[in-house]
């Protein structure tokens, strides 16, 4: 009788430990999935990124960052992780109410096996894009000033052209002009069409008061300049940009995408045009590991 209590008590204890084996393994594992993605840089106050992977066709979130410190890794279900397809880098306002990516992806690949290799080339192919501008203002009538205007048109011709090649941008993104002036960037303006006047040509408060200057993308910096600065101003020995910029943005500063750029010369002539070479970033290019 003893012997037969003393095996139902083993009994019940092994059955005891196996179900507080059962009772300790997580209901839904988690798996880190790391992402590294040099030259990313960071974005204004009211906006992160946010990581997604795409699971059976459906945007599933990895979290957000805005601190562009890499490599970083985000806890995801190990399911969902192992069942994905793709990754998508996306930039959403920092309080967000939808649940969905935003129209402004950066960064997408495919995974092969467990890595993916992600790009911008969503956004744009910027391979082939040449520009040219001019040195002028013709938004006043005093001609001693013109080497504080830029003009993204071609004027080599008996009629003025674009002078920019630009590809069409996908949803949520927005080309914008700079003067970098002693080191400081000020907007020309933003447009996705260059053959059409930007997003100043009507508010600017640099402008002259002779009109709103030439219907392509540009500014004259002859008045009202910020502080810590002049106008009108020489631009020649100071960098012309074009970047590409999320749409909404508050950055003051141009955004990681710079596909044209140029240096002025310092002898550079007025009215004449000035070609623009590739800019530092025409493309993003990380790694996701899972």
């Amino acid at each position: 009788m003893i012997r037969k209590m003393y095996l139902a008590v083993m009994a019940l204890g092994v059955l005891s430990v196996s179900c507080s084996d059962d009772d300790d393994a997580p209901v839904n594992p988690v798996s880190n999935l790391t992402i590294d993605i040099p030259n990313l840089e960071a974005l204004g106050d009211d906006y992160v990124y946010e990581g997604w992977i795409i699971v059976d066709g459906n945007p599933v979130s990895t979290g957000t960052f805005s601190d562009v410190t890499f490599p970083k890794s985000f806890p995801v279900l190990e399911s969902q992780l192992q069942s994905a397809t793709t990754f998508v880098l996306s930039i959403e306002p920092s309080v967000d109410s939808d649940p969905a990516p935003a129209d402004t992806k950066i960064l997408a690949g495919d995974f092969s096996g467990d890595s993916a290799v992600v790009n911008s080339n969503l956004v744009a192919d910027f391979s082939t894009v040449a520009g040219k501008f001019i040195l002028a203002t013709p938004t006043d009538m005093d001609d001693t000033n013109e080497a504080s205007g830029v003009w993204f048109l071609d004027n080599e011709a008996a009629t003025a052209v674009a002078g920019l090649e630009l590809p069409v941008l996908s949803d949520g993104w927005v080309y914008e002009g700079w003067a970098v002036i002693d080191g400081t960037p000020i907007s020309t303006g933003t447009f996705t069409d260059p053959s059409m006047a930007d997003s100043n040509a009507a508010t600017s408060p640099y402008k002259g008061d002779a009109g709103n200057g030439p219907g392509y993308p540009g500014e004259d910096y002859l008045q009202n300049a910020p502080d810590g600065f002049t106008f009108p101003t020489d631009l020649r020995g100071q960098t012309i940009v074009v970047s590409v910029e999320p749409s909404p943005d508050n950055s003051p500063s141009p955004f990681t995408l710079k596909p044209l750029l140029h240096t002025i010369a310092v002898d550079a002539e007025t009215h004449s045009a000035i070609t623009m070479g590739a800019g530092p970033t025409q493309s993003l290019t990380g790694t996701v590991n899972r």
